[in-house]
């Protein structure tokens, strides 16, 4: 591979970072969203920066007799004299004579105050575009290059003074700023104006205009007197520089960490939706893969419904109305149970298959399973009562329950999975649930679940009529049954 296809992949990989457009858009909204509250942030820790650095301007001694006041206007009179301009005529006077009470540095730092306030409210309105976001590093570098340049000025020092400043060490806290929107592009820009600012501080000292460079090749000398070793001032751009990229490159690998992040909580998401919450929480925290062939034992309650003549109803609808009148008859049987504690295995077509104490084990697992079903009655009477106002026929829903240990956990051939309840008490519940039918009731489940029901604390809103040595196609032998709802 070439050094120019190199280079192109890495300004892929560091500059593109900031194109989702192949993302999906749900997937898209949520990284913008948080880049968002990312330059909310910016902005307060640029407010503290300000604060901290005028009060440490603020509260630093000055030796006696080498500072002076440097006001706005002083700096005006100043650049004019580099450039041979007269500062005492026109609109350059009246700039003058408005900044003479000004101090340079909180002249300075109210601009920036100003500037980031504004930047602030655009990030609380979400109004930042990416010139906007490039802008605000210019002025960033703009303003701290500005304030160490006046150092000399405030020391009547000549310009070589004012390169062993410790507030370029600022530079890099305004480059680290940017890694918080987790784009790479704004790190390069900002560290590329920090460097370029350092650059032209430098070619101002060795132009001679603020004074004689004094330039030297002996470090001592550079640190203890006004002298100017250009291999240092290089160093720091060097420093920025390579700063600059190896954030850049931890952020762009960042962003596809944060990019694939988002993109699997989006999907766990959608997981939730398909799968009961407990089975989509059990895969989202597996300590490892999760295989075929595993499974948990646990005493359960087992919950079949079904929908009562929809085959032959759903013949005589068009498909829109017969999914509209299957997604009403989920969407209030299903809450019923989940409220009570109940996990949605899976729709069997019209039919729904529920589990209480195996996906999530709980010692209630019976007596949650008959309140849910007289929940689930209770919405079915109130959407009987609906539709009997509009003048459509009433809906009946056969339910059926059957206790005992089962089997919990993943079936499938390894490509293709699935979380489900295997056991005789999932056998029974189906054969009780089509038993219904010949007992002419809605609602009914084995003496051993009432039982059990009632030791954990159910308690029932009526007697529930018992009917002893009950045959029940597929069963072996009779079975004693309890009427929960006729």
């Amino acid at each position: 591979m070439t050094a120019q296809s190199w280079l192109g992949r890495l300004r892929t990989w560091l500059m593109d970072d900031g194109r989702d457009d192949a993302l999906p858009a749900r997937v898209r909204d949520t990284i913008h969203a948080q880049q968002d509250r990312s330059e909310v942030l910016v902005s307060v820790a640029q407010f503290l920066a300000i604060a901290f650095f005028a009060t440490l301007y603020g509260a630093a001694p000055m030796a006696e007799g080498q500072a002076q006041s440097v006001t706005l206007a002083v700096t005006v009179d100043f650049l004019a004299g580099l450039w041979g301009i007269d500062a005492g005529h026109g609109a350059l006077a009246s700039l003058r004579g408005a900044a003479d009470h000004v101090d340079f540095v909180f002249g300075v730092l109210g601009i920036y105050a100003l500037a980031t306030l504004m930047r602030l409210v655009l990030a609380l309105r979400r109004r930042l575009v990416p010139w906007m976001l490039y802008g605000s590093a210019v002025i960033d570098m703009t303003l701290l290059m500005a304030v160490i340049w006046s150092f000399h000025l405030k020391y009547a020092q000549s310009a070589a003074f004012y390169l062993k400043a410790p507030t370029f060490t600022y530079v890099f806290i305004f480059i680290a700023l940017r890694a918080l929107r987790f784009e790479a592009r704004y790190v390069l820009f900002a560290g590329a104006m920090g460097a370029l600012g350092w650059a032209v501080l430098l070619l101002f000292v060795l132009s001679g205009r603020g004074g004689p460079a004094n330039v030297t090749h002996d470090y001592v000398e550079y640190m203890t007197t006004n002298a100017t070793l250009i291999g240092a001032e290089v160093d720091k751009i060097v420093a920025v520089l390579l700063v600059t990229l190896i954030l850049a490159l931890a952020i762009a690998r960042a962003r596809r960490l944060l990019v694939r992040a988002t993109a699997e909580r989006a999907a766990a998401q959608d997981l939730s939706r398909f799968l009961a919450p407990e089975v989509a929480d059990r895969i989202r925290h597996s300590a490892r893969q999760i295989a075929a062939g595993e499974g948990d034992l646990r005493d359960a309650t087992i919950l079949m419904a079904d929908l009562r003549g929809f085959t032959q109803l759903s013949t005589t609808m068009d498909p829109d109305s017969v999914m509209k009148l299957l997604q009403d008859y989920q969407g209030r049987i299903c809450p019923a149970i989940q409220a009570s504690g109940g996990s949605i295995d899976k729709f069997l077509g019209d039919g729904i298959l529920c589990s209480f104490g195996a996906a999530r084990p709980t010692d209630t697992y019976a007596a949650d399973a008959l309140r849910a079903v007289d929940a689930a009655a209770a919405a079915i009477a109130l959407w009987n009562a609906e539709r009997a106002a509009r003048n459509q026929p009433s809906i009946r829903v056969g339910m059926a329950l059957a206790s005992g240990r089962v089997v919990f956990g993943a079936v499938g051939d390894g490509d293709r999975l699935e979380y489900t309840v295997i056991g005789d008490a999932v056998n029974l519940a189906a054969k009780l649930e089509k038993h219904t039918k010949e007992e002419n009731v809605r609602a009914l489940c084995d003496a051993d679940t009432y039982a059990r029901a009632l030791n954990q604390g159910y308690v029932p809103s009526g007697q529930g009529e018992r009917r002893t040595a009950r045959i029940v196609s597929g069963v072996a032998g009779a079975v004693d049954l309890v009427v929960l709802v006729p």
